[in-house]
C-alpha cells in the first residue's frame, strides 16, 4: 500500500500546488477595487466585480485545505516508512568464504629456472 500511496498522494499534492498558485495569481488584489472606482477598467471579469472574488477565494481555500492535508500525509508517510538501504552494497548479503586452494611452490632458482639463460 506504501508503494502506490505515496507517488499519488505526492502527484495530487504537486497539481494542487501548482493550482493554488494559479488561482492566487487569477485574483485581484484589495487594491484593485479602489483603482476601479476612479475610472479604471479592472473590475470587469467574468463574474462580475465580487463574484469573482467569491469563487476564486473559496477554490483557492478548498484547495489550500487539499493541499495542506496532502502535506500531512506525504509527511507522516516518509517518517513511518522503513529504512531503505545507503548504498548498493548494503544490498548484497555476505557469501561463506570459499577455501582457496594453495598454488604450487615454487621452484628452486638452480632448477629449471631461465634465469641461467639471461646475459649478465
Amino acid at each position: 500500500m506504501d508503494g502506490i500511496l505515496f507517488p499519488l498522494l505526492l502527484t495530487v499534492h504537486i497539481l494542487v500546488g501548482a493550482t493554488v498558485i494559479g488561482l492566487v495569481l487569477l485574483q485581484h488584489g484589495k487594491g484593485a477595487d479602489m483603482g476601479a472606482a476612479f475610472g479604471g477598467g479592472a473590475s470587469g471579469s467574468l463574474f462580475g466585480a465580487t463574484g469573482s472574488a467569491n469563487f476564486l477565494s473559496r477554490t483557492t481555500a478548498v484547495l489550500a485545505t487539499v493541499f495542506f492535508l496532502t502535506s500531512l500525509g506525504l509527511s507522516y508517510i516518509a517518517t513511518n516508512r522503513t529504512q531503505a538501504p545507503a548504498s548498493v552494497m548494503e544490498q548484497v548479503k555476505p557469501q561463506p568464504a570459499v577455501p582457496v586452494e594453495q598454488a604450487p611452490a615454487q621452484p628452486a632458482a638452480g632448477t629449471d629456472s631461465k634465469a641461467k639463460d639471461i646475459p649478465k
